[in-house]
């Protein structure tokens, strides 16, 4: 069920479009910021609210990258695997991600703190190696780097 906050905050996206459903991406974005994954029972909770079918906003939510389908970490960790990231570094990036965090790409830490997705650009190419966690980019990567950032997610 949707909350009463998470309603009055996908009311008033839907205000903003002339159709219900053109507001569906947004109200997806709203969900997971509250839910931090978009589940089955959400998608049946918000598809009455935009006038779409489970299966319709299914589709929507399984085509953006950034709709997190499955549960996520605390902290979504996405490292470009352009070819501009892999030129400067990329392996050395994820190799050090993955030991500090024991885990492989598609996981998240036993803690439930991190989790380790691939993003194919994050558009900072000009100071590659980069990465995002949550909606903080971070570029012009080493190994060393890299260790003292997770450090400030802890």
């Amino acid at each position: 069920m949707l909350s009463r906050e998470e309603r009055q905050e996908i009311k008033a996206e839907i205000a903003h479009y002339p159709y219900k459903r053109a507001a569906c991406i947004e109200a997806l974005k709203i969900l997971q910021r509250h839910r931090r994954w978009i589940s089955d029972e959400s998608l049946r909770d918000l598809a009455p609210l935009l006038d779409m079918s489970v299966h319709e906003l299914d589709n929507v939510a399984t085509f953006y990258n950034l709709i997190f389908r499955q549960p996520v970490g605390e902290h979504v960790i996405l490292l470009c695997d352009s070819v501009s990231c892999w030129i400067m570094g990329y392996e050395r990036i994820q190799q050090r991600l993955r030991e500090e965090l024991g885990i492989e790409m598609g996981q998240t830490t036993a803690d439930g703190r991190f989790t380790l997705l691939p993003m194919v650009c994050l558009g900072d190419c000009d100071h590659a190696p980069a990465l995002m966690v949550d909606e903080d980019l971070h570029h012009d990567l080493d190994a060393e780097k890299v260790t003292r950032l997770l450090g400030d997610y802890e």
